[in-house]
């Protein structure tokens, strides 16, 4: 049976798809690249936002209405809207989230034991899915209470994977030739507090430069008060990436207070400026949410000057939307979505600003990148692009294909979104 794999959303999403990869794989599938030539199509759908649950719910149609024979849907929108997930053209089978690390073998009405005992290296996914970094999945579920988070309804409670499935994961993701190993969870910085006795990310982050030969390790979002003292001694190692995603939300104290946020403004600074001591060169980027019912235009203004104040290397700017089921969603004062939208551009180009800046920053520095793309040009070269340890795209011309490996470039300038520079030749 071929079998076409797509998703919305996030990181963690994408882990689970590369396991259903492998899983297929194990069962004696062939993933194809494309739904019209796929017998089965799975989509993990995503409901963070009102824009991603719309795509979700596009995919799905497209799926089916493109000829797939069998759609099966999982992940956050599917399980919030069950229902309406299985009246869309093409599906068959609807897979919730407490369910869905199961889903190959529910798929497949096989043991899952059955799965999990045959080893097998890791393959990037077919199609525009196509990596060279593997993303796994450590943790899934959160305990936090953010007023405006739907997540936590559609993941559940917190739960830590263990460390050896974990390492094993890893160890199959080398093999298969992933030269970046990406943790992810829906709150990472929470893995192990569920374990007894309690342990923490930073015992992981230890044990697998330790125990794996993974050229880069990179940690995808953390949650600010999960960094305890004495984390960032972590990177004294090379191969943990100078790249830390700290979602703030708002730069707001009273908004933060009404987001349910565990963090202030001021505490959040004090975090940054200890991590870029610690790791210098290091990018720090973030999430921000605009329109959040009752941001005054004052309030805004206050988040606004404090994200221009910390300079992050990038980030992601969000326009409130309001979910059934979350706290805030019945409160009064909630704002227009045209303000919401205009306050969103205000703050995009903030973030605009200052990572041109962080490019700049990086100009005559020597930085490590992984090629993930590598075009042939007309004269006989290579254009090769890829990600620098601290998260900058880089772009060099080169006499060979270089793809997945990972090579130091001198930086020699920059454009509005990506560094220019010459391979170091050792």
């Amino acid at each position: 049976m071929k079998v076409f794999l797509d998703m919305v959303g996030c990181r963690l999403n994408q882990s689970e798809l590369e396991n259903y990869a492998r899983q297929f794989r194990q069962a004696g599938h062939t993933l194809t690249s494309d739904a019209d030539s796929a017998d089965l199509v799975v989509i993990n759908t995503c409901t963070v936002t009102s824009a991603a649950a719309a795509d979700s719910r596009q995919m799905i149609r497209q799926a089916g209405c493109h000829g797939a024979r069998q759609v099966v849907v999982t992940g956050c929108w599917a399980t919030l809207n069950e229902n309406e997930a299985k009246t869309l053209p093409g599906v068959i089978q609807v897979i919730v989230n407490l369910q869905k690390d199961e889903l190959v073998p529910l798929v497949l009405n096989l043991p899952r034991d059955s799965l999990i005992t045959q080893p097998i290296v890791w393959e990037p996914i077919p199609g525009r899915r196509m990596r060279t970094r593997s993303f796994i999945k450590v943790q899934d579920g959160c305990d936090n209470y953010c007023t405006y988070c739907i997540t936590r309804l559609a993941r559940g409670a917190s739960k830590s994977r263990p460390m050896q499935e974990v390492l094993y994961d890893i160890q199959s993701a080398l093999e298969g030739g992933s030269q970046e190993i990406i943790l992810t969870g829906v709150h990472l910085g929470s893995w192990g507090y569920d374990f007894t006795p309690p342990s923490h990310l930073s015992i992981l982050v230890s044990s697998i430069l330790a125990e794996t030969a993974a050229p880069r390790l990179r940690l995808s979002s953390l949650e600010p008060w999960d960094v305890p003292p004495g984390f960032f001694e972590l990177w004294q190692n090379p191969h943990l990436c100078r790249h830390l995603h700290l979602p703030l939300q708002s730069g707001c104290e009273a908004t933060l207070q009404r987001m349910g946020r565990r963090i202030t403004a001021r505490s959040f600074a004090a975090l940054v400026k200890r991590a870029r001591t610690a790791i210098p060169g290091i990018a720090i980027t973030t999430d921000i949410i605009t329109g959040f019912p009752g941001e005054t235009e004052a309030e805004f203004e206050e988040s606004l000057e404090f994200v221009r104040g910390i300079g992050f290397a990038n980030g992601h700017v969000f326009t409130y939307s309001a979910w059934p089921g979350t706290a805030v969603a019945r409160l009064p004062d909630q704002v227009p979505h045209h303000l919401a939208k205009e306050r969103n551009a205000r703050m995009r180009a903030v973030f605009h600003h200052d990572s041109v800046e962080f490019l700049h920053q990086q100009q005559g520095q020597v930085l490590e990148v992984l090629w993930e793309k590598a075009t042939p040009t007309t004269e006989g070269q290579w254009e090769l692009s890829g990600l620098s340890d601290n998260y900058a795209r880089v772009r060099v011309t080169a006499p060979c294909n270089c793809h997945n490996q990972v090579m130091r470039v001198h930086i020699t300038g920059f454009s509005a979104d990506r560094l220019e520079g010459e391979l170091v030749q050792d």
